[in-house]
C-alpha cells in the first residue's frame, strides 16, 4: 500500500471508483498508521491527504444512500416531509 496514496486527480479518480466499504477500510488503515507514528513525515502528509479525500468520499456515499432511501414530498398543509423510498 506504499504507493496507493495517489496524488491529485489520479488519486481522486481511484477513490471515486471505490465502494463505501473499501474506502472506509482504507481510511481505517491510514488512521492506524498515522496513530502509530510509522513512516516518514512526507509519507504521513500524503497519507493524511488521501485519508481526507477518502473521508469526503465516504460522506458523499452516505449522503447518496440517504437520498435514495428517503423521498421528500409535500404534505397536504404545504410543509415538507420525508417518506421511505418504497412509498415513492
Amino acid at each position: 500500500m506504499a504507493d496507493s496514496a495517489g496524488k491529485g486527480a489520479k488519486g481522486d479518480k481511484d477513490i471515486a471508483k471505490m465502494s463505501f466499504e473499501d474506502a472506509l477500510e482504507e481510511l481505517k488503515q491510514i488512521v492506524e498508521r498515522l496513530e502509530g507514528g510509522d513512516g516518514r513525515l512526507e509519507e504521513a502528509i500524503s497519507a493524511y491527504d488521501r485519508g481526507a479525500r477518502l473521508k469526503r468520499h465516504c460522506e458523499e456515499k452516505l449522503r447518496e444512500a440517504k437520498e435514495r432511501i428517503e423521498k421528500i414530498s409535500m404534505s397536504p398543509d404545504g410543509g415538507a416531509r420525508t417518506a421511505p423510498l418504497e412509498e415513492a
